[in-house]
Formats: C-alpha cells, sequence, structure tokens
C-alpha cells in the first residue's frame, strides 16, 4: 500500500463546489489520491491541472475568478496536516475563526483584489487581475509564486469575511493596493471611493498609508490631499442631514469667532449663537496628530468656553455610524444652556 494513502479515505461530498475543484496536494492525499496519480492527471492533456505550487484545479480550462481566490488562500495554508483547519484561539474574531475552521489559517485577501470584494469600482474585475494579494504573518516560510503576490505584516488585521473568504478590512487592503500603484489618477479614485461611498475614514486609511510608509511617495501624498478633502466634504454633508433629519435647530455654518475689534477665536463648523453653541468636526489624520496641532486644539477650546461657550466635538466615524447619539449630545448642549452665564459677546464672520 502506498503510505500516502490513508487507511479510511475521506469523502468529498462535504465540500463546497468550489472546495471540491481546487485542493492541495495534502488534501487529496487524505482524500485517498496518492502523490503519483495526482502528478500523471496534472500532466499536459490530464484532466486536471496545477494552479500553484502543491495546489490542484480538478478540471481543465481557465480558472474561474472564485477557482483563483481560494486557490492563492490555500497555497498559504500550511503543508502538515490539520494546521490549516484548526480554529483560532477563543479571542479571535468570529471571521477569523470561521477562516480558519474553513482551512485559509490566518492568511487573507488583500489589495486590488480585497477592493473588489468590497465592492469597489475603481479596480478591475478579479478576472482580469494577474496577481492575487494575500496578506500573511511575517513570520511564513513562503515565496511570492504565479499570480499569488505575498504581502507580510508583523501584526494581522481582523479579516472580515466576504463570499466565504478571509479579505483585509478596507483601509489595510487600500493601502496594500495602493503600494502597487504608479499611477496617480488611479490612487486618487482608490482613496476618494474609499471615503465617499463609506468603506473607511480617512483617517483610517492615511493611519495604514502612514505605517506602510507610502507618504514619501508624491503622488500618493497629492492624492491625500484629495482624500482629505472629500472626506471633509462628507463629513460636512453627514452633519447638514444630522441636524436637518433629526430636527435640530438651524445653526449658522462655517464661520470664525472673534471678540470686537479682537482677533479671531477660530473656525467652527457649526454655531448656534442664541445658545453660545459651537461644533467642530475632529477630521485630524495621523500626519496631523502632533503635540502642536493638540496644543492649538486644545487652547482654542479653553479660550472659548472661559468665554461661556459650549464647544462639542464629533468625529466623521461617528456621524456615520451614530448619528442619532450624536444629535443627542448637540441636543443635551443646546439645553443646558438656559442652565449657563450668558456668554460673552462674539462678531460671527463667514468663512
Amino acid at each position: 500500500m502506498n503510505r500516502e494513502t490513508p487507511l479510511s479515505p475521506r469523502p468529498l461530498h462535504h465540500l463546497s463546489d468550489v472546495r471540491h475543484r481546487v485542493m492541495t496536494s495534502r488534501q487529496l492525499r487524505e482524500h485517498g489520491v496518492p502523490g503519483a496519480v495526482v502528478t500523471e492527471r496534472c500532466r499536459p492533456g490530464g484532466p486536471w491541472q496545477q494552479l500553484l505550487p502543491g495546489v490542484v484545479l480538478l478540471r481543465t480550462g481557465p480558472a474561474t475568478s472564485e477557482e483563483r481566490l481560494h486557490a492563492a488562500l490555500m497555497y498559504t495554508v500550511p503543508r502538515t496536516a490539520g494546521a490549516a483547519s484548526r480554529p483560532g484561539p477563543a479571542t479571535a474574531t468570529a471571521a477569523a475563526r470561521e477562516a480558519a475552521a474553513a482551512g485559509y489559517g490566518d492568511a487573507m485577501i488583500t489589495g486590488a483584489a480585497a477592493l473588489a470584494l468590497h465592492r469597489f469600482t475603481s479596480v478591475p474585475p478579479l478576472l482580469a487581475m494577474d496577481r492575487i494579494d494575500v496578506l500573511v504573518p511575517r513570520t511564513r516560510r513562503l515565496r511570492t509564486t504565479g499570480f499569488v503576490r505575498l504581502v507580510r505584516a508583523h501584526a494581522l488585521p481582523r479579516p472580515r469575511t466576504l463570499t466565504g473568504l478571509p479579505v483585509a478590512p478596507a483601509a489595510r487592503a487600500v493601502a496594500d493596493a495602493v503600494a502597487q500603484l504608479t499611477d496617480a489618477s488611479a490612487v486618487r479614485r482608490v482613496l476618494t471611493e474609499a471615503v465617499r461611498d463609506g468603506h473607511c475614514e480617512a483617517q483610517a486609511v492615511v493611519r495604514e498609508l502612514t505605517q506602510a510608509r507610502l507618504l514619501g511617495r508624491a503622488h500618493v501624498v497629492d492624492a491625500v490631499d484629495t482624500l482629505l478633502a472629500e472626506s471633509r466634504a462628507v463629513a460636512e454633508g453627514r452633519l447638514y442631514e444630522l441636524v436637518s433629519d433629526q430636527g435640530l435647530p438651524e445653526p449658522v455654518w462655517n464661520v470664525d469667532l472673534r471678540l470686537p475689534g479682537g482677533p479671531s477665536l477660530g473656525r467652527v463648523d457649526a454655531f448656534w449663537p442664541e445658545h453660545s453653541v459651537a461644533l467642530e468636526i475632529d477630521s485630524r489624520t495621523p500626519r496631523q496628530d502632533d503635540e502642536a496641532l493638540w496644543t492649538e486644539q486644545y487652547r482654542k477650546r479653553e479660550h472659548l468656553e472661559r468665554l461661556g461657550i459650549t464647544v462639542v466635538h464629533v468625529t466623521p466615524k461617528k456621524l456615520r455610524d451614530a448619528p442619532e447619539q450624536q444629535a443627542a449630545v448637540v441636543r443635551t448642549a443646546l439645553m443646558a444652556s438656559a442652565d449657563r452665564d450668558p456668554a460673552a459677546y462674539l462678531v460671527v464672520v463667514p468663512h
């Protein structure tokens, strides 16, 4: 008996269709197919084909995008029996445990392929992609090969499960896609879509670009400036909707506050003069998150509050994810104005 043939071959009927068509050499041995048979069937003219080292498509003809994605993940699975199907620790996310239980280990799709799975329209369709990026731990001893490009990380993000596959979060996938782009307009389209269509916040994208050391590239920096402007516009639009949809009093928008005859106290995104309440959208990014900016913002808020102005800070993420909660914060500040001493007289100047 061939030593590679298990005593009790595992049946194939429990596998999903794509997992039936794409299998590793180890899986085939576990199902009773010796290595010599796999090699023979993958020869030219045979009924199978080798998509990647150790990964076999059990039919002829071009692989579908689903088969290529599955094969890319299976290529990264440890070759030792059982290692690929062992679920993650109890602290892992449900998506990570599901991916591990599905036999994908801790790898996940990232880059342009991940963006396609996130339904980005600024990247080519999956079948048109020459490469599929797969995010793996830095310690994995694997090589980029065939249509798989490995992206290594010291710490992996929490994957999302899309179409049954572990996929990097949008912000991380954007950074890995941008790393492969040299065209400024292509970078700008990807970054703009990420924010405009609500896939992620600008701060998260810039954080990933910073960690990937991509902000040293001029065409990426230019695209980030466009991204921040887009993010600002999106956040302001959500704030307008919040005021209207939640029935808040109409403020004056985008104004500078000044003492009579004095210098500007700073710009605010919304101001309710009758209530002495100002609102600012906190859209700082890691590029701007330094001590000098923190000091400036703290002094501005402290100065306004000494003058009797209540300052409410909201973030783009909270405006998107919890508008009702943010409206309640603003409403509470407006109602509390009746119990406060009158604020100093300020001049309101349109910005």
